[in-house]
C-alpha cells in the first residue's frame, strides 16, 4: 500500500518514500525548532550523566533517547491530530485532516510506524525506558480519544497535556539510571526484572524538580493556546483553562504559570551541576517571556486572539530554549573539564 497526502500545492506526496516532504508540508515546523528537539532529548541525560569523560556507552544512549523521543514526538502530534480532526475543522482548518490533504486512515497508520519507532528505540535503551514509554502512550491515547471529553474536572485537558513533556524529563534521567548507573545509594529493585533504578536521593530530587519545571513551562503556553481553540473546544466538551474559568482568568493563569517556571529554572541551577552560564541566560529569556504574557494579559478583547496566539508561540520557544540552554551550559563545562580550565 502506497500511503500519501497532497502537499500545500494539490501534489501528492509519498509519506514513506520522503518523510521530510511529509513534515514540511504537514505542519509548520521551522528549521530552528527541529534541530531544538535534538538538543532538548540530549540535554536531559547529559545533565543526569554528569560532568565526566564520555565513552561509547552514554554516547549510545544520547543516539538512542533522541531517536526514541523524536519518534515519540512525531507519534503524539499525529495521535492528536486524529482524534482533534473536529477541534482543528473550527481552530485549525489549514491541517491535514480537516484540510482534506490526507484522510484519517492514512495518518493511522504512519502513527502507527513512529509509534513502533519509540517503543523499539526505548526497548534499546532499557526495559523500563520502554515501560514507562508504554504507560505514557496508554495515558496519551486514552486522554486524546476519551477522558478529555467525558471526565468534568475543569480544565482537566490541559492539566493533564502536559504529560508527554514530563516523560522527556524522567526518561533521561531513567536511561543513565538503568542503562549506565553511576551512583548506588538509592537501589529500587524488581522482583522479576531486576533493579529498577541505582543512583542517589540528591539524584532523584533533582528530576523531580525538572518535571516540575517542564510540567509548569509547558502547560504556561498552553493555555493561550487554548484560547485560539476555546469555539473548537467548547463545540466538543473538552475543558481547557479557557473554557471552564474564562479567557481572562486564563491569561491570569498561564502569567503565574511563568512565574513558577522562573523559580524553578532557578531552582534547577541552585541543585544541579548546571553553571552560571544557564542562570545567566535563563533569567533573560525568562524575562523576555514574562513581557509578552503581561501583554497579554493588557490585551484589548479585540486584539487577545492574535496576542495570544504570539504568546503561545513565544511560549513554546521558551519551553525549548530552556532546554538547549541547558545543553549548551553542559556542552561547555564539558570542553572546560576536558582541558582543565576550571569556571567559575
Amino acid at each position: 500500500m502506497m500511503i500519501t497526502m497532497n502537499d500545500s500545492k494539490g501534489k501528492k506526496v509519498s509519506l514513506l518514500k520522503r518523510p521530510f516532504s511529509f513534515l514540511s508540508t504537514w505542519r509548520s515546523l521551522p528549521p530552528y525548532e527541529l534541530i531544538s528537539y535534538i538538543l532538548m532529548y540530549a540535554s536531559v541525560p547529559m545533565l543526569a550523566y554528569g560532568i565526566k569523560s564520555y565513552n561509547i556507552e552514554i554516547a549510545k544512549i544520547l543516539i538512542l533517547t533522541i531517536i526514541c523521543l523524536y519518534a515519540g514526538y512525531f507519534a503524539t502530534l499525529i495521535w492528536n491530530d486524529i482524534t482533534d480532526k473536529d477541534i482543528d475543522a473550527v481552530a485549525h482548518p489549514d491541517r491535514p485532516i480537516p484540510g482534506g490533504r490526507i484522510s484519517a486512515r492514512k495518518f493511522f497508520a504512519i502513527a502507527l510506524i513512529f509509534s513502533a519507532l519509540t517503543f523499539i528505540f526505548a526497548y534499546l535503551v532499557s526495559f523500563w525506558c520502554f515501560i514507562l514509554v508504554g504507560a505514557a502512550a496508554l495515558f496519551v491515547a486514552f486522554h486524546n480519544k476519551f477522558l478529555k471529553q467525558i471526565i468534568k474536572i475543569p480544565a482537566y485537558s490541559e492539566i493533564f497535556t502536559p504529560i508527554q513533556w514530563v516523560v522527556v524529563a524522567i526518561f533521561g534521567y531513567l536511561a543513565i539510571w538503568t542503562a549506565l548507573p553511576q551512583n548506588e545509594t538509592l537501589i529500587i529493585s524488581m522482583p522479576i526484572f531486576g533493579n529498577l533504578i541505582s543512583t542517589n536521593i540528591t539524584e532523584l530530587q533533582n528530576m523531580i524538580i525538572l518535571v516540575i519545571f517542564a510540567y509548569f513551562t509547558d502547560v504556561a503556553h498552553d493555555v493561550p493556546e487554548g484560547i485560539i481553540d476555546i469555539e473548537g473546544d467548547k463545540k466538543i466538551g473538552v475543558r481547557t483553562y479557557a473554557t471552564s474559568f474564562g479567557e481572562k482568568k486564563a491569561i491570569k493563569i498561564s502569567f503565574g504559570m511563568y512565574i513558577i517556571s522562573g523559580i524553578f529554572g532557578i531552582l534547577l541551577f541552585i541543585r544541579t551541576i548546571l553553571s552560571p552560564i544557564f542562570l545567566i541566560l535563563f533569567i533573560l529569556l525568562w524575562i523576555y517571556m514574562m513581557s509578552f504574557s503581561y501583554k497579554l494579559i493588557k490585551a484589548k478583547d479585540e486584539n487577545r486572539n492574535e496576542i495570544a496566539k504570539t504568546v503561545g508561540r513565544k511560549g513554546f520557544d521558551y519551553f525549548l530554549f530552556c532546554f538547549n540552554i541547558i545543553f549548551l551550559d553542559l556542552v561547555i563545562q564539558l570542553i572546560l573539564n576536558h582541558y582543565n580550565i576550571t569556571f567559575l
